[in-house]
C-alpha cells in the first residue's frame, strides 16, 4: 500500500481530478492538525499523490469539512484489486455511464454502495 506516489501523474490523470490541495490545505479543510493528514494517508482513509514534488490531495475528496463518505472503503477495495495510486485517481475521476457520472461524484452524492460494488468487481 502506497502512502504517496514518488513519480508524477501523467497530465491526463492529473487533469481529471481538477482542484488539488496541499496537505496543509487539506488539514485546514478538515479542521485537523497537518500531521494527522499523513496518518490518514498511511491508513488509506485519504489518498495523496506527488505533484511537483509535493504530496497533494484531490479537493473532491473533502466535502463539508469531512472526507467524503465511502472513500476509505473504496480506496481499500481498489488497493486490494492491485490499483496503484495513479490508477486509483484515474478510476475515481473517470466517467462511468452505468453510475452515471464519476465514482467520486457518486461517493459525494452518497451512492457509495454502487461505487464499492464496481470496485469489488475489479478484483475478480
Amino acid at each position: 500500500m502506497h502512502a504517496t506516489v514518488d513519480s508524477a501523474l501523467d497530465p491526463r490523470t492529473d487533469a481529471l481530478a481538477g482542484e488539488w490541495l496541499t496537505l496543509g490545505e487539506t488539514a485546514e479543510r478538515l479542521g485537523i492538525r497537518p500531521n494527522r493528514i499523513k496518518q490518514l494517508i498511511h491508513e488509506h482513509r485519504i489518498l495523496a499523490v506527488r505533484r511537483g514534488g509535493e504530496p497533494m490531495v484531490p479537493a473532491a475528496f473533502i466535502k463539508d469539512g469531512q472526507v467524503i463518505k465511502g472513500l476509505p472503503g473504496t480506496l481499500t477495495l481498489l488497493s486490494d484489486a492491485g490499483f496503484d495510486d495513479a490508477e486509483t485517481i484515474r478510476w475515481l475521476f473517470t466517467a462511468d455511464d452505468t453510475l452515471p457520472g464519476t465514482p467520486v461524484d457518486a461517493l459525494t452524492e452518497n451512492r457509495g454502495t454502487e461505487v464499492r460494488r464496481r470496485a469489488q468487481a475489479l478484483a475478480f
